[in-house]
């Protein structure tokens, strides 16, 4: 994926968000206990070993390599996927991968610098290392890539000396390399997960017939996932980590298509941690009635055409929004880099959204309420624990996410490096809170909104109801725009009429514009949770918002197929033909 461009998406198909409960503002992080006491892994003893081995002998080449870390990634993975009443897959599988990385140089300039246009590496070399403990295959595999890995940042190293000769210098690029962090020692207890695939198999089946009952979806997708991951990490720094995550998904989605070729999907996922709270058939059956409704609406509703003018996002639209819009913009490698916008790369301390508005990042949040939160981990991908950031503060920017790439004025990691596996860390988002202190009831909240249409003379207002995904460009030289793709839209009409369904718009405009232009918010939070792709690969992400009235926003037609819905009608539902339904 383009490294300036970034989506919301699922673990296995399309865009897609969950839309969660409604919750009451200021929401508080749930208090743990420590781990217990858990049974240290023998495989980390064994990468210490050899941490300690390489390390001897790379600190003292020249150039030095001056800091080394050895993580093991070992993920246990169940899938069941069904389609249109038939199980398409079901499998498990365990994989264990090493990741060694090397730096050479110093904290203030090493092999990862960037000069000029030179593209930073945004992939990590994995090896596939056996799934049995064996310590001296472990130990055997960190050797030789170690080597491999010192070699490749030492050449690239030397070309960063001789280009840094001939290029001129951000003061952004004066920053250091790499931040010094306090070691962490923390031993949790591994996971694990038992699931009998067979009932899932049953469900998908039954989940996927139910949609053939409508004959405007073409297709439908209905995928159980469950994972337990366990990771293993230690550094020249001294740091020492073992902590495991579990997470379960269900994933709906369907398709359709209008008569004009337009295709119309409709996504709904769950996501628990607990197997105690796996959702019952009752609410996954209620997901798929809300969800068919949607799209037999959406095929025959009109098409808006563009235009600008009040719009009111619900909390599911809001957290998209705030994540797109803002988020990207907030992650600070995109400050550092030349070839970036750096939209707020000199804004800390100055007012960017109304003073009603406090953005926060918690990623020690395991849940919302009652919902889980996918933002949540202990540690991050650099060895960084978790922790709580205040973005903006009542309007104004204080601060950005952080990884282990410092910035003038901020030297150190927030605890969000944070990478697909195989991918190089770089700073992202993880649980994005948005908090209002100027809030209304949801019920005012669309009086306000029918007032701004009329005082503005507009026929109809835009209520976003729901979203499949949205993507932003951030890189220097292209537009510093976002585009958001609801999914579920209604024109709100001031005389009173009936909100009326329609499709095939995208929000979009360019984000210091964009996020001064609201005016009001509900009084209840909405959470989503979703995958996000950007530089360093897919990581699980949340963002949580109330519904926020905007006085003026823009709106453009989706881009559309020409392919037209199929001839006959699917065959359960043809009156004429023989075997079909009568």
């Amino acid at each position: 994926m383009n490294a300036n461009r970034s989506r919301w998406i699922p673990y296995l198909i399309g865009l897609s968000l969950l839309a969660g409960l409604a919750l009451p503002l200021a929401p508080k992080a749930l208090a743990y206990p420590p781990d217990a006491q858990a049974q240290r892994s023998p495989l980390l003893a064994a990468l210490q070993a050899e941490l300690d081995r390489s390390l001897k002998t790379y600190s003292a080449q020249d150039p030095p390599a001056y800091y080394i870390g050895y993580t093991v990634t070992d993920t246990q993975r169940v899938d069941v996927s069904g389609s249109n009443g038939a199980l398409l897959n079901s499998s498990e599988a365990r994989t264990r991968w090493l990741e060694v990385a090397v730096r050479a140089g110093s904290y203030q300039l090493d092999d990862t610098h960037k000069v000029g246009e030179r593209q930073a590496q945004n992939e990590n070399p994995i090896v596939a290392v056996p799934v049995d403990n064996d310590p001296e295959m472990l130990r055997r595999a960190a050797w030789l890539e170690t080597d491999k890995q010192y070699r490749a940042a030492e050449e690239a190293l030397i070309k960063i000396k001789t280009g840094k000769e001939v290029k001129v210098e951000t003061a952004e690029g004066k920053a250091p390399d790499f931040s010094r962090e306090r070691p962490q020692v923390s031993i949790g207890p591994q996971v694990s997960i038992n699931v009998d695939r067979t009932p899932w198999e049953g469900k998908v089946r039954a989940y996927t017939k139910a949609f053939r009952e409508s004959a405007a979806i073409i297709n439908s997708i209905v995928t159980f996932s469950a994972q337990a991951q366990n990771v293993l990490q230690v550094t020249s720094e001294g740091t020492q980590l073992q902590f495991g995550q579990i997470r379960y998904r269900l994933e709906l989605f369907i398709q359709g298509k209008a008569p004009d070729g337009m295709d119309i999907d409709r996504y709904y996922n769950f996501d628990w941690v607990d197997p105690r709270e796996t959702p019952d058939d009752k609410a996954v059956y209620a997901a798929e009635s809300t969800m068919r409704k949607e799209l037999e609406g959406l095929v025959k509703a009109p098409i808006v055409d563009p235009t600008v003018g009040p719009a009111l996002l619900t909390g599911r639209a809001a957290a998209v929004f705030f994540h797109e819009v803002f988020g990207h913009r907030a992650e600070g490698h995109r400050q550092k880099d030349v070839n970036e916008g750096q939209t707020f790369s000199k804004k800390v301390g100055e007012q960017i959204l109304p003073p009603f508005l406090s953005i926060t990042d918690d990623t020690t949040m395991r849940k919302l309420g009652g919902q889980d939160l996918l933002g949540y981990y202990q540690f991050d991908d650099e060895g960084v624990p978790a922790q709580r950031v205040t973005l903006v503060d009542h309007g104004v920017l204080k601060s950005f996410e952080m990884s282990r790439s410092p910035l003038v004025g901020f030297p150190n990691s927030n605890g969000h490096g944070r990478r697909q596996l195989g991918a190089t860390p770089v700073s992202r988002q993880g649980n994005l809170i948005v908090q209002s202190s100027k809030t209304v009831s949801n019920a005012d909240l669309r009086a306000k909104f029918i007032e701004l249409i009329k005082a503005q003379h507009k026929p109809y207002g835009l209520l976003i109801d729901d979203i499949a995904g949205g993507f932003t460009f951030t890189g220097r030289g292209q537009p510093q725009a976002f585009q958001v793709q609801p999914l579920v839209v209604y024109e709100v009409f001031p005389d009173g009429r009936p909100d009326e369904l329609v499709r095939g718009v995208d929000i979009v405009g360019t984000p210091l514009a964009a996020l001064t232009k609201i005016v009001a918010t509900g009084d209840t939070a909405e959470v989503f949770n979703g995958y996000c792709g950007a530089e360093s690969g897919s990581v699980p992400v949340a963002a949580a918002s109330p519904a926020i009235l905007i006085s003026e926003m823009e709106v453009q037609k989706k881009e559309t197929s020409t392919d037209r819905p199929p001839i006959l009608p699917p065959p359960a539902h043809d009156v004429v033909k023989t075997g079909g339904a009568k």
